[in-house]
């Protein structure tokens, strides 16, 4: 696929400024009580290139403190160890990617294309960004509490820099290990993207140590150790790394081998949470840091697995532990304070953010799953006191003395609001473009599950109209597709204008409905996924006669890639054409935190695995099909395609494979718009 002028204005739009992302403002941090608030954004629009903001909450004023074209004039590229963890956080920025500040709030340091930097943040002088020398590209720099040492990862070595002196020395051992870094698993698929932290007296450091000499090495245009279903995972370790001696934290690694959080609690206190492999139990341990002897605080068990609520277990500040828990029946999630339920059924607690005002603070969902809400929890009793009412997809960033309120509506463009604690409100600017599309999706819940659905139709259809289907599908577990969020249904809007009724559902085992029903997908990749895709469909076509069932496309990506393959391989009487993006099409190629989480051990179950393979369908595909698969793609390696793709050949069936050079799992900006116009040829020549 060549890359050429885009002629469509929403695909030409959409590609010049990121998806409408760049100018929004991202990587919001709260200092010094709230007082302050950092984040990253750029200029405009059209300009990827991220900087360092602050806004001082008690004036409203922002400052620039970085200008990353004027440090770096040539440009340049970060380090593969960066690369791959934007990949796992799924994070497409030129510019500054990433930063972290130091205890009191007074520096921020991040590293641009390896080089190291902190800038001052005194509202009194102006930021001068102090490049600090380092011994080669530079990844993941964290100041201690003051700011005057920086702990790095160079070439998996873990340094401190010295910022007066302007000198660095290792402080991990030479062992062949991998000091200060996220395993693929823990960034990937646990939530935790980091490997080292300073302690509050700002001279000890918690470092992880990552050995991956027992995985299998996978070739993504260059070597990386990967993780297989069944295989052996990274073997990973938490160390003390301190002048006079270092301290390996202890606990079962055999039985417990993800750590999916770790910190400090106090100089004498590190807390960490550790999960069995299959996720079914999840323990918060503390530490101590002189003789690495752990106890447990809370354990957390499920007969099928652990859904984690971001923000949990942890201590409040009462000193009570918090966990995440569930109504009966799975009905609802919530949150356990001390063992006790502390909501009901009517709230499905997605995370909890932090505490404000004596409350804590979640993002939750009421009724609705498509929307999402800010509300207090009084954490004596669990009165419930909603902060966001409506529909749309609402999002909170916490500090003592202040909350960052993040509100997606439908209709308008997002807001950003601080609210402080003394009750006056400011607005956190955004210079990114317009949302071009005000979209009026049509939302539903069917079937007896009560699965949620959307759909949207093109602008100005004519009543009665039949349209061909495009069922833009995911499907897959710890993600949801349905929602009222307007920055996600601007692409519908496009294909719905295209000429197509775009479709929407969120079958059992996605996110943010209940646990039940997520907890349903268990061992269910094939069955359970495409039933409810079916079923949901025939409903949703009685209720919507505009829905020509006879003319059904379906478009996916990762996941829904696999279940775009999946559909027209096992129901061709439903579903007539297919683009499958980066489909994993064997559970045994692929990570073993997310695979085995949902269907247990190959060697317990390899009749699980083989019914959610799809290379034995191969034989049975009368449909169109179209598979499209990044060559530097480091999540699905391009294997899953080509092997299908040779399975499809030897059957002799016809069939399509649009490979991108260089393009990872995460289609940068201009790509994916690209691929949309390749599809939407594909899908037109291969309706009836």
């Amino acid at each position: 696929m060549s890359l050429e002028p885009l002629s469509d204005p929403f695909l030409a739009l959409s590609a010049r400024t990121g998806r409408f992302s760049y100018g929004a403002p991202r990587a919001t941090t709260f200092a010094d009580g709230g007082k302050l608030l950092f984040f990253l954004r750029s200029a405009g629009p059209t300009d990827p290139y991220d900087d360092l903001w602050v806004l001082d909450t008690a004036t409203g004023e922002e400052r620039q403190l970085t200008e990353c074209r004027a440090l770096a004039p040539e440009g340049g590229e970060p380090p593969l160890v960066e690369r791959q963890l934007r990949e796992r956080i799924r994070l497409v920025a030129a510019g500054i990617g990433l930063y972290s500040l130091s205890g009191d709030g007074r520096f921020a340091v991040f590293a641009l294309y390896g080089r190291l930097f902190r800038v001052g943040t005194d509202p009194q002088g102006k930021p001068e960004p102090q490049e600090i020398p380092a011994p080669g590209p530079v990844f993941d720099p964290r100041p201690n509490a003051d700011g005057s040492r920086i702990a790095y990862v160079c070439e998996d070595r873990l340094y401190v820099a010295d910022c007066d002196r302007g000198t660095s020395t290792q402080v991990s051992p030479d062992d062949g290990a991998r000091w200060g870094i996220a395993e693929f698993a823990a960034a990937e698929e646990l939530g935790r993207s980091r490997g080292h932290w300073w302690a509050p007296d700002g001279r000890t450091l918690l470092s992880a140590r990552v050995d991956e000499s027992a995985l299998p090495r996978l070739d993504f245009g260059g070597e990386f150790a990967y993780p297989l279903a069944g295989g052996p995972n990274a073997d990973v370790g938490l160390w003390v790394l301190r002048e006079d001696g270092n301290v390996r934290l202890e606990w079962d690694p055999a039985a417990y081998p993800y750590v999916t959080d770790a910190g400090w609690e106090s100089d004498t206190e590190v807390r960490l949470t550790v999960q069995d492999r299959l996720q079914r139990e999840m323990l918060l341990l503390s530490a101590d840091p002189a003789t690495g002897a752990t106890r447990v605080l809370s354990r957390t068990t499920h007969p099928l697995w652990v859904e984690q609520v971001p923000g949990t277990p942890g201590q409040l500040a009462d000193g009570r532990i918090l966990t995440p828990g569930e109504t009966e029946g799975g009905a609802a999630q919530t949150l356990l304070v001390d063992g006790q339920p502390l909501t009901g059924p009517g709230l499905q607690v997605r995370s909890f953010a932090g505490e404000f005002g004596g409350s804590l603070v979640v993002e939750a969902a009421f009724d609705e799953p498509a929307d999402q809400h800010v509300v207090l929890l009084d954490p004596a009793d669990g009165t419930v006191r909603a902060l966001t009412e409506g529909p749309g997809v609402h999002g909170v960033v916490v500090s003592s003395g202040a909350l960052l309120l993040v509100s997606a509506v439908p209709g308008e463009q997002v807001r950003r609001t601080v609210h402080t604690s003394d009750g006056r409100e400011l607005t956190l600017r955004s210079l990114a473009e317009p949302l071009p599309y005000t979209v009026a999706p049509r939302f539903a819940r069917v079937t007896e599950h009560r699965i949620p659905t959307q759909v949207v139709l093109p602008r100005g259809h004519a009543a009665g109209e039949r349209l061909p289907v495009l069922l833009d599908v995911y499907g897959g577990p710890g993600a949801q597709a349905v929602t009222s969020d307007p920055r996600v249904q601007q692409n519908r809007q496009w294909w719905a204008d295209q000429g197509f009724a775009v479709v929407t559902v969120d079958n059992r085992g996605t996110s943010n409905v209940s646990p039940a029903f997520a907890h349903a997908i268990y061992q269910g990749f094939a069955h359970v996924v495409l039933g409810d895709q079916v079923a949901a469909l025939q409903e949703l076509g009685a209720l919507h006669p505009e829905l020509d069932l006879s003319r059904v496309a379906v478009r996916g990506w990762s996941y829904g890639g696999y279940l775009a393959a999946l559909a027209v391989l096992r129901r061709p009487d439903v579903f007539h054409a297919a683009v499958a993006g980066a489909p994993p099409t064997d559970s045994r190629e692929y990570d073993t935190a997310y695979t085995e989480r949902y269907l247990g051990l190959p060697e317990d179950h390899p009749e699980v695995y083989d019914r959610v393979a799809l290379r034995a369908d191969a034989a049975g595909l009368s449909r169109p099909l179209l598979m499209v698969q990044g060559l530097a793609d480091d999540n699905v390696h391009p294997t899953h395609v080509f092997r299908l793709s040779e399975a499809l050949t030897d059957a002799g069936r016809e069939h399509e494979v649009l490979t991108l050079p260089g393009v990872s799992h995460i289609l940068p900006a201009g790509v994916r718009e690209q691929l949309m116009v390749h599809d939407l040829a594909f899908l037109r020549r291969s309706l009836p």
